[in-house]
């Protein structure tokens, strides 16, 4: 029989230690043209190191990365796109120094760029090789001083010259990619104000040097992934239509593939990122995202639109769907399986998992099922979330009792949660408390029109929709109203010092590497997100009196819930002082708080005793706060 015991306080044998052990980070899986499937692990366990690695057909997954390197760039300081594949060379970025190494069957990597004149002041993303393996071309960020520019470079394969620009004047560029013959190359570009999601333009040209032309994009049209079939067509994604959907160029006509309302593509936080690919046959595989629930589907010749393939995924990783011959390769998850590397024979295959899951297995009762919710929230408008209940299948609540709520903020804030098994998530329902993953005004997943919900109202309708979710669970029965809880990290602690600020609808809640002074933020945080706060909340400094008053620092002696501050000390996106700027805030205020810094973490937090201290120390305040004793 299950044991009664206070929400919140139940025995659970989802550990932080399990939470830190399961935390590997996957990203950029690829095939081998020998049927080798390669991707990157990030290790809590080592540092947060990432490590390549490669399964052969039949063997055991084995490191590529020797010890001493980190396969990380630093480019628009999120990264991604941080190696290539040709033949059996691997070309990546080395996080310590930022240069671009080359890595042979058998050798040592060497590097391919010049050093920096000052650390790190050279970083490399999102490459392709040429076709004779002769040249990557790739992005290429330059930090000298405070001037910050962003290129495309053709890098010599073997370090034999230097890098050879070739488009230079644009704030920003993205996705080079080269035609199967060589010959031509696509890219995106963007400038200040717009963030890649708000306006994108897309271009082609000979890589031979003849003048570039624009293909589609401009300040109103987002353009996402431009591809080269292997017939030689360009690609593209487009939110033309109001939604992300797929477009081909064919003798300079651009002409629709989908006509979805739904999500073919992806906000471009991070370099590298696919939702479609080519097998073959003539068709496409692409991610399809609808209320933020994701699915892979199958676009065939002739079809009226993409066909649901009845896989059970329903989130993938930072979309990085690839291709060979086909087969298709990505990293996916479910309510019922954690996220982990899966391959898969089109069009009528089987899934097969690359990497088994880590860490150990969930016990089915222990694995909370989500529900899909959509709630009224201000100005007549509707919001989305997941709601997860407390689900352990050794304990009950007493009876007449409510769980507490933690409402969890997903950060960007133009970014979105789907519906899958995390064991940081599991580690909160599973001792007692329900979890819903709010996906407010803004985040994607639901066209652009519900994308533009934010613009000039970061901090309102986030907070207003993050409140109505905890609001509409309370009136439903399915939680306590006295005691709502809400945590975020970045964007998502903005809005979380936002809603204890200037809302008493919470008892206590956590900021992650939080922003709690807009200004400061828009004045002091790197180039790529220099110019976000323009459309969040208006340009600056002509705007800087809504900045002050929508910033939580200015108006901290109004806050008196409770809160838990979790920081790191090389955080280059919101940096020290701001978390630095709160506690003391709350501390004069004589508000129960606690403040928690990292050295060695940066924005997102990757080391293994890192994670085990911010989930038990977050526990154990939430336990102070609402009068329960968690269990050992």
């Amino acid at each position: 029989m299950a044991e009664t015991a206070a929400f919140g306080s139940w025995r659970s044998p989802v550990s932080a230690e399990l939470v830190a052990r399961a935390g590997t980070r996957l990203a950029e899986p690829q095939i081998g043209s020998d049927g080798a499937f390669w991707w990157l692990e990030g290790r809590p366990a080592e540092g947060g190191r990432t490590v390549l690695v490669r399964r052969r057909p039949g063997a055991a997954p084995e490191d590529v990365t020797p010890e001493g390197f980190h396969v990380r760039t630093r480019v628009h300081e999120y990264g991604g796109g941080a190696w290539l594949l040709h033949g059996e060379t691997v070309f990546f970025s080395n996080f310590e120094d930022q240069r671009l190494y080359r890595q042979d069957p058998g050798e040592t990597p060497r590097p391919i760029t010049p050093q920096a004149p000052t650390p790190a002041g050279l970083r490399y993303a999102d490459g392709r090789a040429t076709p004779d393996g002769g040249s990557i071309i790739c992005v290429r960020e330059s930090h000298f001083g405070d001037e910050v520019v962003n290129e495309l470079v053709a890098v010599p394969a073997d370090g034999s010259a230097e890098p050879v620009v070739l488009a230079t004047g644009r704030d920003f560029y993205s996705f080079p990619r080269i035609s199967p013959d060589g010959e031509r190359l696509a890219w995106t570009c963007w400038d200040h104000p717009n963030m890649p999601w708000d306006g994108t333009e897309l271009w082609d040209a000979r890589i031979d040097g003849e003048a570039p032309r624009p293909v589609a994009g401009g300040p109103g049209e987002s353009i996402w992934q431009p591809e080269w079939s292997p017939a030689g067509e360009l690609h593209f994604v487009s939110d033309r239509s109001g939604w992300w959907n797929l477009y081909r160029e064919r003798e300079n006509l651009v002409e629709p593939l989908t006509s979805e309302q739904a999500e073919l593509g992806y906000p471009q936080w991070l370099f590298g990122g696919s939702t479609y690919a080519f097998v073959d046959g003539g068709a496409i595989a692409c991610i399809r995202c609808d209320r933020a629930e994701e699915r892979l589907c199958l676009l065939e010749a002739g079809a009226d639109g993409p066909r649901d393939l009845g896989l059970p995924y329903t989130s993938f990783e930072f979309p990085a769907l690839r291709s060979h011959g086909s087969s298709v390769a990505f990293i996916a998850g479910s309510p019922d399986e954690a996220a982990t590397i899966i391959s898969l024979d089109l069009p009528d295959g089987e899934p097969t998992a690359v990497r088994p899951p880590e860490g150990d297995p969930i016990e089915p009762g222990l694995t909370s099922r989500p529900r899909r919710i959509e709630f009224p929230t201000e100005g007549g408008s509707t919001a989305h979330a997941f709601y997860y209940p407390p689900s352990n299948p050794d304990f009950e609540g007493p009876a007449g009792e409510r769980p507490p709520l933690i409402v969890e903020i997903h950060g960007g804030p133009t970014s979105h949660r789907s519906p899958e098994l995390r064991r940081s998530l599991l580690y909160w329902t599973s001792r007692g408390f329900g979890v819903v993953d709010v996906n407010y005004g803004g985040s994607t997943g639901f066209g652009r029109e519900y994308r533009e919900r934010l613009r000039g109202t970061w901090g309102i309708v986030d907070t207003a929709d993050c409140i109505n979710a905890a609001r509409h669970l309370a009136d439903q029965g399915d939680v306590d109203p006295e005691r709502l809880l809400i945590h975020g990290g970045s964007a998502g602690g903005y809005t979380t010092l936002c809603a204890l600020v200037f809302h008493d609808a919470f008892a206590s809640g956590a900021s992650y590497y939080g922003v709690a002074d807009a200004e400061t933020l828009a004045r002091d945080t790197h180039k790529f997100e220099s110019r976000y706060l323009d459309g969040l909340i208006g340009p600056y400094p002509e705007a800087a009196d809504t900045y002050r008053r929508r910033s939580p620092i200015h108006h901290a002696d109004r806050l008196r819930s409770p809160v838990i501050l979790f920081q790191g000390l090389e955080d280059e996106v919101v940096p020290p002082s701001q978390a630095e700027a709160m506690a003391a805030a709350l501390k004069a205020n004589g508000v129960p708080h606690e403040y928690i810094a990292f050295e060695g973490e940066q924005h997102g937090f990757r080391r293994q005793e890192t994670i085990v201290r911010c989930h038990e120390a977050e526990l154990a305040f939430y336990g102070r706060i609402l009068g329960f004793e968690p269990a050992r």
